[in-house]
């Protein structure tokens, strides 16, 4: 049985090994990369799934973004993934594992909605995502609209328009 801790209890090279094993070491020309690129994932809702002994088993991220308008305004959002699981342990529940504490802690934080790009028919079943939303969302590259999701968390409308990237942190 895996332990869930937060992502921040691992080392930064721990986590990219499994990644590497999960996605391949070409993952990071992916379109989801981009819409983050330039931010650090949220401590708060990101985890590690480890073994009794601590050995990493599974990671799931989760990264400040936001959709962008033309009059220069930006709706937060919060971005889930990569869920990452190594390669013998797939489909064995563990990265259901992860998205259910994810899900969860977002709802008792009310926090922000949430995001990803996923499978929508194993996404919507168990958690409710949904592509409805999110068909005029620009994105800066390559990605399939029906697999481009939201949640809303808190009851909050989803921003229906806007160009997705990472979040910029407002500085006074």
């Amino acid at each position: 049985m895996a332990i869930i801790l937060p992502l921040l209890t691992q080392s930064p090279a721990a986590i990219e090994q499994l990644l590497d094993a999960a996605f391949g070491t070409d993952r990071h020309g992916r379109t989801a990369y981009t819409i983050r690129q330039g931010t650090t994932w949220l401590p708060t809702l990101s985890y590690a799934a480890v073994d009794a002994d601590g050995t990493l088993l599974g990671t799931l991220q989760s990264w400040p973004v936001a959709l962008c308008k033309e009059d220069g305004t930006a709706a937060p959002l919060v971005m889930v993934g990569p869920v990452a699981v190594l390669p013998a342990l797939q489909r064995g529940g563990l990265g259901r594992t992860l998205m259910d504490r994810v899900v969860a802690d977002a709802r008792a934080m009310a926090s922000d909605p949430l995001m990803m790009i996923g499978d929508p028919e194993y996404y919507e079943r168990f958690w409710g995502f949904s592509a409805v939303a999110t068909g005029e969302w620009g994105v800066p590259g390559p990605v399939e609209r029906r697999r481009l999701l939201a949640l809303s968390v808190d009851g909050r409308a989803i921003p229906t328009h806007g160009m997705l990237g990472p979040r910029q942190s407002v500085t006074a």
